[in-house]
């Protein structure tokens, strides 16, 4: 897997930051976070971000968000008990999807990043975004 584009190393590029403690649990063999914790830990701040957005309040009843595709690249060991630091934004947006780009940083290093495909469906399938909502997705950019 290549490395991710410098931009994505730096907490300044997301506009929204959720702190998370990390928990024994979530440590391996090794002594260090596992991938299953990276990938609870980035749902958590994805869930964070998300509720920032305030979807509940656009979508009909019949409406959902669903996660489409998840892409975590491991950088660095992270480590129980210091907390981590997931920041999010929004990446590409498409017609009836869009993509949430996440970075998780521990002690002031990235140690991993996640992509995240949220599609947008009804009972038909996949429903087109309106162009308020592609507006409030856009004013969450990252800073690529």
């Amino acid at each position: 897997m290549a490395k991710p584009e410098s931009w994505r190393l730096i907490p300044a590029s997301y506009p929204y930051h959720s702190v998370t403690q990390t928990r024994f649990q979530d440590m391996d063999i090794l002594g260090h976070l596992n991938n299953v914790a990276f990938a609870a830990l980035f749902e958590n701040g994805r869930v964070r971000f998300n509720r920032a957005l305030d979807e509940r309040s656009r979508r009909a009843a019949d409406e959902r968000w669903l996660v489409a595709a998840v892409a975590i690249s491991y950088l660095r060991e992270g480590t129980f008990p210091d907390d981590v630091d997931v920041s999010s934004g929004i990446g590409r947006i498409g017609n009836s999807s869009w993509v949430i780009e996440q970075a998780m940083f521990q002690h002031g290093h990235c140690i991993a990043t996640c992509d995240t495909t949220i599609v947008y469906v009804n009972e038909a399938g996949p429903k087109a975004l309106d162009d308020a909502f592609k507006a409030e997705l856009a004013a969450m950019k990252t800073g690529a």
